[in-house]
């Protein structure tokens, strides 16, 4: 969602420049320096810290809507999956998904409680919704009784910048124990739904001598600790790294190293690590469940995440099969040129466009 934040607001800017946008921001992105629309267009610190979902809350239903209507706007796109309730301007909520309902242990405690009260809230509040995929607006009318006419699907975009810093490839395979084996990359919240276990688990049925090193990018969670006893379970603690939240120039050196890029989950509403390896020229394995078989199309090897030898089997084709490899990246290429942050910021703008014709709010 930070990602869908900072690229669609820059094309947005560019796409529109006859609009005047405001951008509501909490504390943490007040003090960002790496975002360079911050001084593209006014902004306005709403004071609460966004890390503490509580303040979140608090920030978006209590302290917004006083802080849009002074501002003037006609118009509030919540770009989160939650949105304020009320407020005197026409109201557009993006929702994501709803893991909140299909893989609950994705979001535990307050924050699952929050997000079954919040999401189905802003649905049925907000004068227009926006999906990123046909798959989470079909989820939206199974589970909630909502006019279909309401809901816009506007697929996220991808962007590589041409010239990006790259850690160095033996840097990287010696800070990551690597050594000059083949490497399955997986960029992933440690989090239930993302099927990680399971990945690992495909990992150790491979044959020793055909075993990648399974690298799991992506911010720590308490689930970290059960996906390293799983791995010491199955005799594979050698082959699984889990180094957690990796600088920008590192991940992009495991990009550039990666063989093949693993996306198993159960559940995505979108799917973007699958376009952002496409992108970067490798080769995926990817689910064949939620919104990732519209993502991927036919540029991506699809199985079935709930069957770990289908992973393995999977996963063994990739990194053997160098026609099948080379096919996909091909394909992928090709893939990823249907999604571009222009065009979602068209779509957005569109979605603007139905909401303000509809009458005031």
């Amino acid at each position: 969602m930070e990602i869908y934040a900072r690229e669609l607001i820059a094309d947005l800017l560019a796409a529109a420049p006859e609009v005047r946008f405001t951008a509501f921001i909490n504390r943490e992105a007040a003090a960002a320096t790496d975002v360079a629309w911050l001084d593209a267009l006014p902004t306005v610190t709403v004071p609460v810290k966004a890390r503490r979902r509580v303040e979140w809350v608090r920030g978006e239903q209590l302290l917004l809507p006083p802080l849009a209507g002074h501002a003037g706007v006609d118009l509030v796109h919540s770009l989160a999956s939650t949105a304020p309730l009320h407020g005197r301007f026409r109201r557009v909520v993006t929702i994501h998904d709803l893991a909140y309902r299909i893989v609950p242990e994705a979001h535990l405690g307050v924050a699952g409680l929050g997000m079954r009260v919040l999401v189905p809230g802003a649905a049925h509040r907000a004068h227009r919704i926006i999906t990123d995929s046909d798959s989470t607006r079909a989820d939206l009318l199974r589970f909630h009784r909502l006019d279909a006419r309401r809901i816009d699907t506007v697929p996220l975009g991808v962007r590589v910048a041409a010239h990006r810093d790259v850690a160095p490839a033996a840097d990287l395979r010696a800070r990551l124990r690597l050594g000059d084996r083949a490497v399955l990359l997986s960029v992933s919240a440690q989090r239930p739904h993302k099927n990680l276990a399971r990945l690992i688990e495909a990992v150790a049925l491979l044959a020793p001598a055909q075993r990648p090193a399974l690298v799991v990018a992506g911010y720590e969670t308490a689930y970290g600790a059960e996906l390293r006893e799983r791995a010491a379970a199955l005799g594979v603690t050698d082959d699984v790294r889990i180094p957690g939240w990796l600088a920008d120039r590192d991940l992009e050196g495991l990009y550039a190293l990666a063989a093949a890029v693993a996306c198993p989950s159960l559940y995505e509403g979108f799917g973007l690590p699958v376009l952002e390896a496409m992108a970067r020229d490798v080769p995926v394995l990817t689910s064949d469940r939620g919104s990732l078989p519209e993502v991927a199309g036919d540029a991506a090897l699809t199985v079935d995440p709930l069957d770990a030898r289908a992973i393995a089997e999977g996963i063994g084709r990739l990194l053997t099969d160098t026609r099948l490899a080379g096919e996909l990246r091909m394909k992928g290429r090709e893939r990823v040129k249907r999604f571009t942050w222009a065009a979602t910021a068209a779509g957005t703008l569109a979605a603007y466009e139905r909401t303000l014709a509809t009458g005031t709010a």
